[in-house]
């Protein structure tokens, strides 16, 4: 709200001194329609501001104002010199306002009724002594032409580039420390005037977003439905011009969301959602892009329909469209003249549109992304690119290639020669550890299809750069990292952003072009999907899904070297993990991983090895499996052979015609899981009048062991199984049944208290306790 107060102050002021001279030639000639009409579009305006600034005392004497110069310009009323007095009397009070506001002082209302009251016609004419003007706050900002602004960023990125030609000069040669000073003086100052500059052309995108509300009500209304707005991110920056170029396609997406996407009432009723649709618009920045997100939770889009359309104008043959991806599909909605609607509305239906909204978006070096999932709604994506930026970047190398990667993506950078390093091939995938973090491994040369320095993809001397996107991180391997740079950033070509890998191109100081690369885009052209649960693969086709059935597995050679295969839906990770976690203790093997202890199965002798572990999980509990190494991702076709007795392998399955073993994951967790569910579900055990401490060291293992959730105390809602006192303590007031241990062996007469070392009587009697009360 700050932000639009300045804002309008500002305006404000700079209308009333291009008024002042309006008002004085209305005077001269009250009979003038234009300038009457720009008076009264500047009163106009000053009411509409009050109203959403809560300035009520400015609203209701530019409302005055309006009523009587509405009058004029209908013809109701004959200007004269009265009534031009009065109205430059509000308008100089105004000013006054204004002033105030912006001061933090105030002025007295005692004035403003006399002043109202003069706008009557046929009253007196007021005849005043001059108020004492108020001072003026000197002002805080200044209204620009964008082409200055233009001029300015681009005088700042000739800056930027000198200072780094000169810096790279002097390194080249021996540094004088003078120079060196004097340099370091010049890259503070132009740092300085780089973000200052920069911030000259920001705006927040909640200047894109403002309109939004009033624009989804009156659709929603015109066609009958009932949405709620949701949105996000209103406080990320982006380029003013970008955001004027970005204001018609995003109101061109968001009523096509409401016409197109989500369904009338009924239809939602029918298909089991709430009769009032949702639509989020979100922005969020990544690397150098700002991303804004439009989802519904309507129909989605109907590519069925789209081919139909497509084919029926000749644009194609119906089968060859259906034999696209699906992610090709989706990209039939920017057809020229196609429109999935079969009527004519005001809002859509003339195949005018999202043709239109991607052409604009691609000529400031931008894309559009489609993601819809039929009956649950569209997701539209619009990458844009940061224009004009400088940023901090590193220079890394791939062959006799130079690239930029966004300094904020990096996390670290490290060499696969590192003994925390440690690089797995499964299947197709390649995944990095790197100090016993997993994570997706992507080359750059073999994404974009370039020849590496060293020859043979795997060869030594790889620099990993640990890259985070927001939903997850991937190790991205370069041949060499040059260079730390301030780059300014410039939009490349359509054919260029729309492949979805670049942000833009830059200039460094060496004088040749190079391309910023886009992370997210990177690992979206690589596969790696880090949202498991919303993300779907389109790309294969159901046709090949449907014609291979089988059962999921990741094959893996064991500790006593045979070839056996667990199913993939209990494979959680494979991991590498340090020998000195895995210890046999408590008549068990036991890994220590993440801070918590699991249970450890094992063919052979783990301890003093290097294992590779499986972490199993059947949704409830987490077990540890040791193995030798993952082979692949494979999938176990045919009858599986069952195993003569239940143990840790289920039966035998042909995979190429070999034999291989397939883990009972039922076995697994029946003999060595163990109960992790929610909080709740476990017997809570409230252990009272335990002042020395002895239950809670020496039961509480055996309890939780037990399957009981101890506490010495309870939290607010929270109600007690079964109650383990101490003989000598008055037991609490509660309902829950009662234990009561006694120190002695023997027990008196009518005593039911159980000898607290006798631990079979007491698990004993906790379960018919708390059987009791189920």
């Amino acid at each position: 709200m700050d932000d639009l107060l300045q804002e309008f102050i500002a305006e404000t002021r700079e209308t009333l001194e291009a008024l002042s001279g309006e008002i004085v030639a209305w005077e001269a000639s009250p009979g003038d329609r234009g300038r009457l009409d720009a008076i009264f579009r500047f009163v106009h305006t000053v009411k509409g501001s009050c109203g959403f600034l809560d300035l009520p005392r400015l609203g209701r004497l530019s409302h005055a104002a309006e009523d009587v110069l509405a009058q004029a310009r209908s013809g109701e009323r004959t200007p004269d010199r009265a009534m031009v007095n009065a109205v430059l009397a509000i308008v100089d009070r105004i000013g006054e306002l204004v002033e105030a506001i912006d001061s933090g002082t105030s002025v007295d209302a005692k004035g403003d009724d006399l002043l109202m009251a003069a706008l009557v016609q046929g009253s007196q004419e007021i005849a005043s002594a001059p108020a004492a003007a108020t001072p003026r706050t000197p002002a805080r900002s200044v209204r620009l032409n964008v082409e200055l602004l233009d001029r300015m960023m681009s005088g700042m990125s000739d800056m930027v580039l000198a200072r780094n030609e000169l810096a790279r000069r002097l390194r080249q040669g021996e540094i004088d420390p003078a120079a060196e000073a004097a340099l370091e003086r010049l890259s503070l100052t132009v740092g300085e005037m780089r973000d200052t500059v920069t911030r000259t052309r920001m705006q927040k995108v909640d200047a894109l977003f403002s309109a939004l509300p009033r624009i989804v009500r009156d659709t929603a209304a015109g066609l009958g439905k009932s949405v709620q707005l949701q949105v996000e991110g209103a406080d990320v920056e982006l380029d003013r011009e970008m955001i004027e170029v970005m204001r018609d396609p995003l109101v061109h997406i968001v009523r096509n969301s409401i016409d197109h996407g989500i369904e009338a009432p009924a239809d939602r009723r029918r298909s089991g959602k709430r009769e009032t649709g949702r639509l989020i618009v979100s922005a969020r920045q990544s690397g150098n892009q700002i991303i804004i997100e439009i989802v519904d939770d309507g129909r989605g889009v109907d590519t069925d329909a789209l081919i139909r359309k497509l084919a029926a104008t000749g644009a194609g043959h119906e089968r060859d469209l259906h034999a696209l991806s699906d992610k090709a599909k989706l990209a039939l909605v920017f057809e020229p003249g196609l429109s999935s609607k079969d009527e004519v509305s005001e809002v859509s239906g003339r195949g005018v549109g999202m043709d239109v909204v991607r052409s604009s978006i691609e000529q400031i070096g931008g894309r559009v992304e489609l993601d819809s999932v039929p009956g649950k709604g569209l997701c539209i994506a619009i990458h844009v690119p940061l224009t004009l930026s400088i940023i901090s970047a590193i220079v890394v190398g791939v062959g006799s290639q130079r690239f930029a990667i966004p300094r904020q993506a990096i996390e670290e950078i490290v060499t696969d020669r590192g003994e925390a390093i440690r690089i797995d091939t499964i299947g197709d995938s390649r995944m990095a550890s790197v100090r016993n973090r997993r994570m997706p491994l992507i080359g750059l040369a073999d994404l974009l299809g370039l020849q590496r320095e060293h020859g043979a993809a795997d060869a030594p001397g790889m620099m990993l750069a640990i890259i985070n996107i927001g939903m997850g991180s991937y190790a991205l391997a370069v041949d060499t990292v040059l260079d730390n740079e301030e780059l300014v950033i410039k939009p490349a070509s359509p054919a260029v952003m729309c492949t979805g890998i670049y942000a833009g191109q830059t200039l460094p100081d060496s004088g040749l072009p190079m391309l910023m690369l886009d992370c997210a885009g990177l690992a979206s052209a690589a596969g790696l999907d880090f949202n498991r649960d919303a993300q779907r693969q389109d790309d294969e086709p159901p046709e090949e899904s449907a014609a291979a059935p089988g059962l999921p597995a990741l094959l893996f050679r064991d500790l006593d070297g045979v070839r056996r295969a667990a199913p993939l839906a209990i494979v959680d990770r494979v991991e590498q993990v340090d020998p000195a976690s895995i210890r046999f203790a408590a008549g068990r093997h036991r890994l220590t991983i993440d801070g918590r202890i699991l249970p450890l199965v094992a063919q052979s002798d783990v301890l003093g090895a290097r294992p590779s572990i499986l972490r199993l999980k059947d949704g409830e509990s987490e077990l540890a499996y040791a193995i030798d190494e993952a082979i692949d991702i494979v999938v176990l076709h045919g009858e599986i052979a069952p195993a003569c007795e239940p143990g840790i392998v289920a039966g035998v399955a042909l995979l190429d015609d070999e034999q291989v073993e397939l883990l009972d994951g039922y076995w697994l967790f029946g003999e060595h899981g163990r109960d992790e569910g929610e909080p709740g579900s476990a017997p809570i055990c409230l252990l009272a009048g335990d002042g020395d401490g002895w239950m809670a060291s020496f039961l509480t293992p055996i309890l939780e062991g037990a399957g009981y959730r101890v506490t010495s105390g309870l939290t607010a809602g929270e109600t007690a199984t079964v109650v383990l006192a101490a003989d000598d303590h008055a037991p609490p007031a509660t309902v829950a049944p009662v234990v009561r241990l006694r120190r002695s062996r023997a027990a008196r007469a009518g005593d039911d208290s159980i000898y607290r070392y006798d631990r079979s009587a007491l698990l004993s009697a906790l379960a018919a306790r708390t059987g009791a009360r189920a």
